[in-house]
């Protein structure tokens, strides 16, 4: 099954800082660079790959476009796009940074919000900032927490004139076991045509030792009911998935995962989907 992968990071230190990585670990150092990934995903059918901003410091988010740009313009780098970082919150600057990032032919955008207040995503700035990336044709891709998914729920209807993409089926709380909670979110922002979820990062929510695809089943099963396979996407959420046991083992279990659908279904959630939505 060809996959294209919506989530990948890349992390070069010796480029940019990226404060919140220093005491992740396995990724708390050294860098985790296109060669990496190619390595580790060879044997296995990536058609391509969209790169995912990657949180880094506040003072690198435009320098990590620029680099990672003239990363992607190499031959055979197999990107065929980024999502990049950008802030909604921000009255000056925000237009002109659209502007810029538009002229590069980027296929989408992301603040990161799980780990900043709450409020940050009610303001009617931030609202406003995110329709002008929709109007763009730009789908926005939202990361909140499961104690942040009714937030993420009020936004998206605001914002109900565009594509917004769930990451990692909204962080389920895997470790801990819970799941109804989780769920009757999940199926609320199910019920928004316009959002569509993002099948990536839930191995690294696994207790440690436990990733598998029997520990994510539930999880995987209620996302891929209540989204169904129309409006679902796949990531890898490199270089964060070895938190697990790395890439190799989720690009094998989302084979299992995929392998349960139909044909038709299992290449809209590979691939199709992406095309569409992020316009490749």
């Amino acid at each position: 099954m060809e996959l294209i992968d919506t989530h990948q990071h890349l992390m070069y230190r010796d480029q940019l800082g990226y404060s919140w990585a220093n005491e992740f670990p396995p990724i708390d150092k050294g860098n985790f660079t296109l060669e990496n990934y190619k390595e580790l995903t060879k044997g296995f059918d990536i058609k391509g790959t969209l790169f995912m901003e990657t949180g880094v410091d506040d003072s690198d988010y435009k320098k990590e476009a620029k680099f990672i740009k003239s990363i992607m313009d190499q031959p055979d780098s197999n990107m065929k796009g980024l999502i990049l970082s950008i802030r909604p919150e921000e009255e000056t600057g925000f237009d002109e940074w659209l502007e810029e990032t538009i002229a590069m032919n980027v296929v989408g955008y992301r603040r990161i919000l799980h780990v900043m207040p709450d409020e940050l995503s009610q303001t009617t700035v931030f609202r406003n900032n995110v329709k002008k990336i929709g109007a763009a044709g730009k789908p926005f891709d939202i990361c909140y927490l499961p104690t942040q998914l009714k937030i993420a729920a009020e936004f998206a209807k605001e914002c109900d004139q565009m594509d917004l993409v769930l990451n990692h089926c909204g962080v389920p709380p895997i470790a801990s076991g819970e799941i109804d909670e989780w769920g009757k979110d999940i199926k609320s922002l199910s019920e928004l045509s316009n959002v569509t979820c993002k099948l990536s990062g839930l191995m690294a929510y696994c207790a440690p030792g436990t990733s598998s695809y029997e520990t994510i089943k539930p999880y995987v099963d209620h996302a891929l009911e209540c989204f169904g396979p129309d409006r679902m996407v796949w990531g890898s959420d490199y270089p964060v998935v070895n938190a697990a046991k790395g890439i190799q083992e989720w690009l094998k279990v989302t084979n299992q995962i995929l392998g349960n659908l139909s044909s038709d279904e299992a290449t809209k959630i590979a691939s199709a989907n992406a095309e569409r939505i992020y316009n490749i």
